[in-house]
């Protein structure tokens, strides 16, 4: 049988494969050391007044427990809903809320009263005006939107818990003047959900005429005529006009499945989308096909600007997208006038054309013909408005990594674009930063300009062989050219957020350092001068004398490698010896080995821990070897995965190699391991390589057969490289894996892709052919996991695993064997 024949075999023939079931055990916890760090308090999110006065300060809880992460919920068209409170099944939120003065060393701080005891916060944001902030609180039957007075930080509600909350994007949103908000609320009269029939409809029917449609492997799909029913029901809305000043509410136009709605930047109009039937059965909501309205802004029809269809049927690869019309938008920087894109190719990435997407405008009263401005040879990347005679593009392409930004006179755009950067988004070394905005007098983000309109700023991560060091340039726009104003310095990791007094070069940033928890600064750029204006306290003062290193190797092929090593306090390589290493990686994708080789990462970043994070085995006498370069590499027509297993096992032999000649780790007590795509490379380490002890895989995928329309960053079908998708899959080698592999997943797993049937039938394979395994199923969790419970006995299950295989593990061939027999 050939090799081809091979694949198509096992492709229909893995779900014989029964897995059989553990012994229930109860959730555990670890080590104490370890729970400690998981519970550690969460340091608190911060948002930041328009006009740069003000800060919010949003507490974040701890962990949810088993009882609400489980609680029902409905996976409809690509998203989770809880159907008691229609909002989203998943979601996070905040529990405290706190204001204080942006300026001034230790400010006051005023605590925002009103606010009920079991508030559960989420979509919160800042008037245009700055004068209040809107929020959600999510109850147990539904949802609410409550206000906060900036000025005296008293909270209070405004509507009951009927906010649709279902799909992505905020449930509200404000016109100009910062006091009148348009938001979504469930229908008035929809009565009870859909309840299925005992007796079916009837069969459950998709049809193709033909047509290809290589979609992806989704998740949480509609399935049959119920589904859609729950769709309509939960999903459907009303728009509501409000005056946040008087408090009264009317119905805004009419009702129906709305995706986004904007007001135009002078609050005259009001854009609205509605998805509609037929839904599709292949694809998630964002694809079903929908309508652009504009409407006036007492809800009157002006213009139905675009009727789009489903997008089943977008042509393969990464390049590729929907035909018609898309990413409709309000220019900031104008009244009323709507843009968009419409691709000249037929969104296919492989038609041989001059003209990718062409952007179009259209402006009030939208009662013309949309007037092309802008084409593009590469994809459409996007626009930054600043003003009448000057905004700037993006543009890219998939296959060449390549991103073009131009900038061009809108007044005037017949004039073409003059290309400022031509470069590949892989090298970060060149990479110049994003140009800094400001608010306009709409209240929406435009370039920011200083020197009477000639220049603009530009922040950046700064990335370079030593580590990345943000910046502050200067853009002068005739000339193109740029001045560095300013970059972070040693032993600090400064990180610039916003300009906000460009004349004076006043600068808000977030500064540093190993053990120094991150915290907000003014920095003036002409003085030097730097103030902390808050005093966030180290939430792990267990890890204080942590040593932490960025180390820097070589792969055979040349690729330079970098990963973070973490030592554990009072550590002495003399005196203690070589210690056991756990490494973690995720694998990432390059058409050069020169991009491949730039260093992603800064030596004088905080440590900080979560959850899923191996630096918490560094309490526990491991060295831990965090993010170790695993870069796949293919340059010019080479595809990067037609190497991956060689690749790996390469850069996997390095980092051990590099740290056992460091003296710091003993090669023969090393374990690996990764989530998702971590958790696929892990599983291939473990079926390829002598060098582990022992794996520990997460929420990964197996067999990539079961993801036959591409994966990853591999765009290529199954029936095109038959023979690579084979040689990538862990499942189709679980024959030749010896050592011990733990795999875990959560039983909820939405990402496409990693499927729980990925791990059982994998974890089958194995136990099938007798190898050392054990397979953890998390009830309710998803693709990342979010119950206390959980999260503790995931990490009581890595570290038994650990401890029983890596730290003691019995002696092997070590790493002078890298290729299994």
């Amino acid at each position: 049988m050939t090799g081809k024949k091979i694949i198509f075999a096992l492709f229909f023939s893995i779900s014989t494969f029964m897995v059989q079931a553990q012994q229930d055990l109860g959730y555990q916890t670890p080590p104490k050391a370890i729970a400690d760090l998981i519970d550690a308090p969460l340091t608190p999110s911060t948002r930041i007044s328009p006009d740069y006065n003000r800060m919010l300060w949003l507490d974040r809880p701890s962990l949810p427990g088993i009882e609400e992460v489980g609680q029902e919920e409905l996976r409809l068209a690509g998203i989770r809903i809880n159907p008691k409170t229609n909002g989203s099944s998943r979601a996070y939120y905040y529990n405290g809320m706190t204001l204080r003065a942006m300026q001034g060393v230790r400010a006051p701080e005023f605590k925002v009263q009103g606010l009920p005891a079991d508030i559960r916060i989420e979509n919160v944001s800042w008037s245009p005006d700055n004068k209040r902030i809107l929020f959600t609180n999510t109850l147990e039957n539904g949802i609410e939107l409550w206000m906060v007075d900036a000025e005296t930080a008293q909270a209070k509600k405004l509507t009951e818990g009927i906010i649709n909350d279902a799909m992505s994007g905020s449930p509200y949103r404000f016109f100009r003047d910062g006091k009148t908000i348009l938001y979504k609320s469930n229908l008035a009269k929809r009565g009870d959900a859909p309840v299925e029939k005992a007796k079916p409809f009837g069969p459950t029917i998709q049809n193709n005429e033909g047509d290809a449609a290589p979609v992806r492997t989704y998740q949480d799909l509609l399935k049959n005529k119920h589904d859609e029913a729950l769709f309509t029901y939960y999903t459907s809305s009303q728009l509501i006009k409000m005056d946040l000043e008087t408090g009264e509410s009317s119905p805004f136009s009419t009702s129906g499945i709305i995706g986004t709605f904007s007001p135009s930047p002078d609050g005259n109009y009001v854009m609205v989308s509605r998805f509609k039937k037929p839904f599709s059965y292949i694809v998630p909501y964002s694809r079903f096909p929908f309508t652009v309205s504009i409407l006036t802004n007492t809800g009157k029809l002006v213009k139905e600007i675009a009727d789009i269809p489903a997008a089943e049927n977008i042509p393969k690869g990464f390049g590729s997208t929907r035909e018609g019309a898309r990413s409709f938008t309000w220019r900031a920087d104008q009244s009323a006038m709507l843009y968009w894109v419409e691709a000249q190719d037929g969104g296919d990435p492989k038609k041989e054309v001059d003209i990718r997407d062409r952007l179009y405008v259209l402006n009030a009263p939208f009662t013309e013909k949309p007037q092309p401005v802008i084409d593009f040879k590469l994809r459409y990347g996007g626009v930054t408005w600043g003003n009448d005679g000057l905004a700037m593009t993006d543009e890219w392409w998939w296959q060449s990594r390549q991103l073009i930004t131009s900038q061009w006179n809108p007044a005037n755009p017949k004039a073409g674009k003059e290309i400022i950067w031509d470069r590949s988004w892989e090298d970060s070394y060149n990479d110049p930063g994003n140009f800094e905005m400001k608010r306009n007098k709409y209240g929406r983000s435009v370039l920011m300009t200083t020197d009477n309109g000639k220049s603009l700023f530009l922040t950046g991560t700064g990335a370079s062989p030593e580590g990345n060091r943000p910046f502050v340039d200067k853009y002068e726009i005739a000339t193109k050219k740029t001045e560095r104003l300013w970059r972070s310095e040693a032993p600090f990791y400064e990180r610039p957020l916003s300009i906000f007094d460009a004349e004076k070069g006043m600068v808000l940033t977030i500064k540093e350092s190993n053990e120094v928890q991150p915290n907000f600064f003014v920095r003036n750029l002409k003085t030097g001068d730097s103030k902390e204006i808050t005093f966030f306290a180290n939430p792990y003062e267990s890890l204080k004398g942590l040593q932490k290193e960025l180390v820097q190797y070589t792969r055979e092929d040349g690729v330079e490698l970098t990963g973070t090593l973490y030592l554990p306090p009072n550590y002495d390589k003399e005196k203690d010896g070589a210690l056991p290493c756990f490494m973690w990686a995720y694998p990432r994708e390059f058409k050069s080995k020169k991009a491949a080789s730039q260093v992603k990462d800064s030596p004088y970043e905080f440590t900080r821990v979560w959850w899923g994070s191996p630096i918490l085995w560094v309490t526990q006498g491991y060295a831990v070897f965090d993010d170790f370069g695993m870069p796949i590499v293919g340059e010019g027509d080479e595809e990067p995965n037609e190497t991956f297993v060689k690749q790996l096992t390469s850069g996997a032999e390095a980092a051990i190699n590099k740290l056992a000649d460091m003296g710091v780790v003993d090669p023969k007590r090393v374990g690996v391991g990764g989530h998702s795509y971590g958790a696929f490379m892990t599983a291939n380490l473990m079926a390829h390589t002598d060098l582990f002890a022992a794996g520990i895989a997460r929420s990964g995928a197996y067999n990539r057969t079961l993801t036959p329309f591409g994966f990853q960053s591999e765009e290529r079908t199954f029936w095109e490289a038959p023979e690579t998708y084979f040689e990538m899959s862990p499942f189709m080698h679980a024959d030749e894996i010896k050592e011990p592999l733990l795999l875990i997943h959560g039983e909820a797993d939405n990402n496409s892709g990693t499927y729980p049937m990925q791990t059982e039938r994998f974890y089958a394979a194995l136990k099938g052919h007798g190898a050392t395994c054990r397979m953890v199923m998390l009830p309710h969790e998803s693709h990342g996991y979010r119950a206390k419970e959980s999260v503790m006995h995931m990490a009581w299950e890595m570290d038994t695993w650990l401890e029983k295989y890596v730290k003691n593990a019995k002696p092997k061939m070590g790493i002078e064997a890298v290729k299994k027999p």
